[in-house]
C-alpha cells in the first residue's frame, strides 16, 4: 500500500498554521489559538465502534470511529457541538492515537473512521505512519465537514483509503452566517474535486463494505438553505452521475438552531423528496437514502450525547 511518507512536513505547518482555509498562522505547537481553538495535541471524545453510518461504512461489525473535539467551522445546528464548540473530551498523544486505531482494528471493525480531523490532519498522519507499521490494515475514512484546503489534501494521497466529506452549502452567504466559514463553496468544491481525483468511486467488496473512493454527504436542510440542488448540478457536471451519494434527512434544530427562524424546525418530507427527484433527475441514482418518517418518529436514536460514554441512545437500548 503507497503510503503518504512526510508527517513531518505536515507537523511544521502547525508552527504557522494553514492546516484549513481559515490561514490563522498562529503557532499551534506552542499553545497558540485561531479560530478553532485548538492545541497541539488532538483531543478526542470517543473512540467506538458506531453502527449508525452508512451501510458500506458501518458495516456488520461497525466502523472503528474517533470523535475528535475542535472543528474550523461554528454550525449553529452542529449536532455534536458538544464536542465541536464545547471540546468535549482529553488530549492523546499521538502513539495513544495510533494504539487506539489498532484497538479498534482489533475489536473488528471494517474502518478507522476519522470524524472532524481537518485541523488534526499532522497529527493524524503522524499516527498513521505508526499505526501502519505495528500492523493496521483496514482503510482510513476522511469524514470531514467539507471545510478543507484543497493543497493539504493532495498532500493525503496515498494516505486515505475513503473520503466521506459533508457538500454543505453552494451560497458563501449561507456558509458565513450560518457556519461561520469564508469562501465555503470553492474550498470545498475543490478539495472534493481532488479527492475525486485521488480514490474515484466508492468500491465495495464482496460483503458490500466500502474499501475505497468517495461518498459525498447532502444534509438537507430546512428551507434547502444549502442550495443541494446546485450542488447536485456540481457533482454531475464536475465529478460523475457514478459518484455516491448520502442524501440525509436527519437534520433536527440542534446547539443555537431555535435562534434562527430558517433552522428551527425539522424538514418536512416534500423538502426531502425534492432533493431526491432531483438528484434522480440528474441521473444521481447510487447511494443512500433515508426514510424520513422512521426518522421522525425515532429521531433522537443516533442524536449524541457526548458526556454519556455510549453516546448514542441506540446503543443504551442494547
Amino acid at each position: 500500500m503507497k503510503f503518504f511518507e512526510l508527517p513531518e512536513s505536515l507537523d511544521a505547518i502547525l508552527t504557522r498554521c494553514v492546516i484549513c482555509p481559515h490561514r490563522c498562522k498562529v503557532d499551534r505547537k506552542q499553545g497558540e489559538q485561531g479560530f478553532c481553538l485548538s492545541g497541539y495535541e488532538p483531543v478526542i471524545s470517543s473512540a467506538i465502534p458506531h453502527h449508525g453510518e452508512e451501510p458500506p461504512i458501518s458495516g456488520s461489525r461497525g466502523s472503528g470511529t474517533i470523535f475528535f473535539s475542535h472543528c474550523n467551522m461554528k454550525c449553529v445546528y452542529c449536532q455534536n457541538y458538544q464536542i465541536s464548540q464545547e471540546f468535549e473530551g482529553r488530549q492523546y498523544d499521538i502513539p495513544e492515537l495510533s494504539e487506539t486505531m489498532i484497538k479498534l482494528q482489533d475489536s473488528g471493525c471494517h474502518n478507522i473512521n476519522l470524524v472532524s480531523p481537518t485541523i488534526w490532519i499532522p497529527q493524524i498522519a503522524s499516527a498513521l505512519f505508526t499505526a501502519r507499521n505495528n500492523g493496521l490494515s483496514i482503510p482510513t475514512v476522511f469524514n470531514t465537514g467539507g471545510y478543507d484546503d484543497p493543497k493539504i489534501i493532495k498532500m493525503l494521497n496515498g494516505t486515505i483509503d475513503i473520503y466521506m466529506p459533508d457538500m454543505r452549502y453552494s451560497s458563501d452567504d449561507m456558509a458565513l452566517e450560518y457556519s461561520m466559514v469564508r469562501q465555503y463553496v470553492r474550498h470545498n468544491r475543490q478539495s472534493v474535486k481532488e479527492m475525486y481525483g485521488q480514490v474515484g468511486g466508492l468500491k465495495l467488496d464482496s460483503e458490500g463494505v466500502a474499501v475505497k473512493g468517495l461518498l459525498i454527504r447532502l444534509l438537507v436542510l430546512p428551507g434547502n438553505i444549502g442550495g443541494i440542488k446546485k450542488t447536485l448540478d456540481f457533482i454531475k457536471n464536475e465529478l460523475s452521475t457514478d459518484v455516491y451519494l448520502s442524501i440525509m434527512a436527519q437534520y433536527h434544530p440542534a446547539y443555537r438552531a431555535c435562534e434562527y427562524r430558517d433552522l428551527n424546525r425539522m424538514i418536512t418530507a416534500k423538502e426531502y423528496l425534492d432533493v431526491i427527484r432531483y438528484a434522480e433527475k440528474k441521473g444521481l441514482t447510487s447511494g443512500w437514502t433515508q426514510d424520513h418518517i422512521s426518522l421522525s418518529q425515532e429521531e433522537d436514536l443516533f442524536i449524541p450525547d457526548f458526556k454519556d460514554k455510549k453516546i448514542f441512545k441506540y446503543y443504551r437500548k442494547k
